[in-house]
């Protein structure tokens, strides 16, 4: 009788500790990030600052737990076409997922959108964390979606491999 009594013990205590698991890494640590912040904004051609574009309905999510969980949803009366004279295509973006709660983020709709060229993606900043660049994709509908993509110094400072004269020093 004792073994049934431990084995269910160990298997609710298994259950419970997932659940947790579950719980911190889906809702706990993401908060949402407030309208005025400012994050769309893009790199011009050539370089420089990078400049605000207008938008509205922005929504956004970041967590402290990790440097490229930053997701954002916005409208926008820009289009890609006009975007594209004035700023900083960024080559390679995929989106990552999104908690299920954060609706506005579909990376897999985005990820075909950019795939079928009805969405293009500009560096909003590189290295805004270091080996970290900030992207945004807009389509041709005037939806805007933003994150966060790990950039090849990123990769590089992450895995051990030494970062080489093209990264910038590390802070």
């Amino acid at each position: 009788m004792s073994g049934k009594i431990l084995a269910i013990f160990i298997v609710a205590t298994a259950l419970i500790f997932g659940a947790g698991v579950y719980y911190f890494q889906v809702f706990y640590y993401y908060t949402k990030v407030a309208d005025d912040a400012g994050e769309v904004a893009l790199t011009p051609l050539g370089g420089g600052a990078p400049q605000h574009i207008a938008y509205t309905d922005f929504q956004g999510i970041d967590a402290s737990s990790s440097p490229i969980r930053f997701r954002g949803c916005f409208s926008t009366p820009e289009r890609p076409q006009a975007l594209d004279e004035r700023f900083e295509r960024y080559e390679g973006a995929e989106p990552r997922n999104a908690p299920f709660w954060f609706r506005c983020f579909d990376a897999e709709a985005i990820g075909r959108q950019i795939e079928t060229g009805e969405a293009h993606v500009y560096t909003a900043q590189r290295n805004i964390e270091y080996g970290i660049d900030r992207v945004i994709a807009v389509t041709g509908d005037g939806q805007g979606y933003i994150w966060e993509e790990i950039n090849e110094c990123g990769d590089k400072a992450y895995d051990g491999t030494p970062l080489g004269e093209d990264c910038p020093p590390r802070e």
